[in-house]
């Protein structure tokens, strides 16, 4: 007996020691074995890149995950409540594992032989989502249960909630519960009600099968049980439990809504960020912060689509995109699905015309709305027979649309819609900040969706007449001025190498004899232009003009560089004109200001050149290069102010301001459209055309001008004017006007005139052309393209 009872302590002390053998392994399994869950304190969780605007607007979201990471303490307590009464009861009782959870799912599995219930405590799940595969097996459970104790070990329990409640997944691309509430309800996560807090509790145990969206009865149920446990384990009250259970199952899907529309803003930064840190932008939740500046970027969205729709309409209407037959109520349903497919372009939407009466028309749009556009909005559609004609203005109705006809519609600045169809030309604007280079404003064509070509940084278009100031600035430099007198006469040029001849022409074909340069370039004399460039000589004007900005690659080194015949970006005029607007300096666009991580520590700040002289800038700013001179940029800017004042751009001078200057351009055939202004504080671009080149048949002036005075008048709304300081170095004499000669101040004929010394003119004149020159049968001068130097050449113009 004895010797039974000692076999049996010594079994007692082997199964002990084997105890504390397995726990010993157990433990040091779990420390030794088991992943390294210190990482959690600092877990980078995937957060989808967002871009805002330099007043913290938001722009764009880019990033395959929605996730808006929170802090505990950020986390309202009814939505905790709402999440343990359903998902782990005994949470802050257990340490990381709930045997009783474990036994139930034991049971579960003995009676019916299947993994019905796992017993999986939230830091298990925790567990399972940093670490582990979602496979169910009992290894992985094992697993689990240790990686839970471990955790439970290292963190607090609120943080491991946190880490819970900003990973778990709830349908609908929604990481966390920030998310889910911006997605179901497009509020934030502390706007929501009881109910709601319900709602998304409920969806980790099936995210996909019990969202509101996917299936609303199921996600009801799902709540309604709940809001019970809840109740049940005494988070609510009866009455808040009563309340909350009738409350109507309200979600929705919401996309994530920008504050601001700037699609190639977003885009351009997005590129950009992408070569500066691979893909990783779109998991590591940067935040970049570009230059533009909202109210600019709402003005220049409003003026383009304003302005190119106008244009549109302006050229006639080309008719329905289809016409779906005569209406019937059977039919409404299925027409209305066939709207919905159809994508609205810039606010233009679709819709069928179901009825007409002598001074309106009913149109049922995608959502079901039956909706009247009067007279008003439809009498501007004369038919477009071809691009060059029109037919007569309507006078009603039944003359521009039928019954079942598929059409566009928008609704105006007055709250009433419009007749409108897709326009086929396209516009663009961009402005700069001519102090630095940042990018304001950037709307990059009509509609992001149609086309995501951005016209401001790839369009490579003729810039026209708009080019002209930077050749008037080379003659400056080389000592002409605004007083030289150059001839506005027929000219012939050959081509040397196929000795083909050019009659270049004045828009309206006439010629005005000697001419001023300041008049020349206010009126956009294009053989004064001509005859200036070839006295400067092509190369000297080719490399005169990368000064601003243009590769040499863009100039054709031919006299018809002085039309605009390069090739050049609107971005890149931007950059050109800035240098008159802030006197002289070569700025760099830049759309980047700042960038900061998920921790919202600056790991990028621009740091771009300003203009402003060496030793004067202000601390930690370093100078842009000045490539002319602060005299050449006042003057070119006092003729491009006259452009205004008397020249091309008069429309502007409603804007009723001194401190704007610019310069109308319209290419050959009218094929671009495009105006350039600016003040010292901003500089704009406004371009449009068609994609595939085509005649707009309207001047700068008529199609680019309005954009850009719309925009301008937004844009400088409520500033004083700042008008750019008459530099040392530049005086003011009296002139006669059809001479340049000096004149007295008492000629009642004489006017002033800027001169930069010491290119001031005598009573003999101001520099003038050489007279040698050669003409044809014609009566016509002859020049030969490309020459150099015209000062030494015999063909040199007068």
């Amino acid at each position: 007996m004895n010797r039974f009872f000692s076999l049996i302590r010594k079994l007692i002390m082997l199964a002990l020691l084997l105890s504390l053998a397995l726990v010993a392994g157990v433990l040091y399994y779990i420390e030794y074995q088991l992943p390294d869950i210190d990482a959690l304190n600092t877990v980078q969780l995937q957060v989808p890149l967002q871009i805002f605007t330099n007043d913290n607007k938001l722009i764009a979201t880019f990033g395959e995950k929605r996730r808006v990471p929170l802090p505990y303490n950020q986390i309202p307590p009814q939505l905790i409540h709402a999440v343990l009464a359903t998902e782990d009861q005994r949470y802050f009782q257990h340490a990381g594992v709930d045997l009783p959870g474990l036994g139930r799912a034991a049971v579960q599995l003995v009676l019916t032989g299947r993994k019905l219930q796992g017993g999986s405590t939230i830091t298990m799940q925790v567990a399972r989502s940093f670490y582990l595969t979602r496979r169910k097996t009992f290894g992985r459970k094992i697993r689990e249960i240790l990686l839970a104790i471990k955790i439970e070990h290292k963190l607090k329990k609120e943080k491991i909630l946190e880490l819970y409640l900003n990973k778990v997944f709830l349908g609908n691309r929604a990481y966390g519960v920030g998310a889910a509430a911006e997605v179901y309800y497009g509020k934030r996560l502390n706007e929501l009600s009881i109910d709601q807090y319900a709602m998304l509790a409920g969806l980790p145990k099936a995210p996909s099968q019990l969202n509101p969206i996917a299936n609303p009865k199921a996600a009801l149920k799902r709540r309604n049980h709940v809001l019970t446990r809840m109740h049940d384990d005494g988070y609510i009250d009866t009455a808040t439990y009563k309340k909350a259970i009738e409350a109507p199952l309200d979600a929705s899907y919401h996309d994530l809504q920008s504050e601001v529309k700037a699609p190639y803003v977003a885009e351009l930064a997005r590129e950009q960020l992408e070569q500066m840190f691979g893909d990783s932008i779109y998991t590591d939740g940067f935040k970049v912060y570009t230059t533009i500046d909202s109210k600019l970027q709402n003005a220049a969205n409003t003026s383009v689509r304003d302005n190119v729709l106008a244009y549109d309409q302006r050229h006639g209407y080309r008719g329905p995109s289809a016409n779906l037959g005569i209406p019937s109520i059977d039919d409404m349903e299925k027409w209305q699905d066939a709207l919905r497919k159809m994508p609205v372009s810039n606010g233009l939407e679709p819709g069928v015309v179901m009825e007409m009466t002598n001074k309106s028309i009913t149109v049922l749009r995608a959502n079901g709305d039956m909706t009247i556009i009067p007279w008003e909005g439809i009498s501007w559609a004369r038919k477009q027979i071809n691009a060059d004609y029109l037919g007569a203005f309507p006078h009603q109705p039944g003359q521009v649309v039928k019954a079942g006809d598929v059409v566009r519609i928008y609704l105006t600045s007055h709250g009433t819609y419009q007749l409108a169809q897709i326009p086929r030309a396209e516009g663009g604007l961009v402005a700069v900040n001519p102090k630095n280079g940042g990018i304001l404003a950037m709307v990059g064509g009509f509609d992001y969706q149609t086309s995501k070509f951005n016209r401001i940084t790839r369009a490579q278009r003729q810039p026209g007449s708009s080019f002209k100031p930077f050749i008037y600035s080379a003659a400056l430099e080389k000592g002409y001025t605004l007083a030289t007198v150059i001839n506005d006469a027929p000219i012939v040029i050959e081509n040397p190498t196929d000795n083909s001849l050019w009659r270049p022409q004045n828009h309206n074909h006439k010629f005005y004899g000697p001419t001023r340069l300041r008049v020349a370039l206010m009126q956009s004399r294009n053989l004064v232009s001509i005859r200036l460039m070839a006295l400067l000589g092509v190369p000297y004007t080719v490399n005169y003009l990368q000064k601003f900005g243009f590769d040499r690659a863009q100039l054709p080194p031919s006299l018809s560089l002085a039309l605009g015949t390069a090739n050049v970006t609107p971005l890149q005029m931007a950059q050109a004109y800035a240098v008159f607007a802030n006197g002289g300096f070569k700025v760099t666009p830049f759309i980047i200001d700042s960038i900061r991580n998920s921790q919202d520590q600056v790991i990028y700040q621009a740091k771009p050149l300003n203009a402003c002289v060496e030793g004067s800038c202000q601390d930690g700013i370093s100078s842009a290069p000045q490539v002319i001179s602060a005299q050449n940029a006042f003057l070119i800017t006092s003729a491009l102010h006259d452009v205004i004042e008397h020249g091309t751009a008069t429309l502007a001078k409603k804007l009723g301001r001194n401190d704007i200057a610019g310069k109308t351009g319209t290419t050959q055939n009218q094929v671009d459209a495009w105006f350039a202004g600016y003040n010292p504080d901003l500089v704009a671009i406004a371009w449009m055309g068609f994609d595939q080149p085509q005649s707009l048949h309207e001047y700068g002036a008529q199609a680019a001008l309005p954009m850009w005075i719309q925009f301008i008048q937004a844009a400088l709304k409520g500033k004083p004017e700042v008008v750019l300081q008459q530099p040392d170095g530049v005086v003011d004499i009296y002139i006669d006007p059809y001479t340049g000669k000096r004149a007295d101040k008492g000629d009642p004929t004489a006017i002033d005139e800027y001169f930069m010394l010491p290119h001031v003119p005598d009573r003999e004149g101001d520099i003038s052309a050489p007279t040698n020159i050669n003409l044809n049968a014609a009566g016509e001068e002859e020049v030969q393209d490309g020459q150099q130097d015209g000062q030494d050449d015999s063909t040199t113009v007068n």
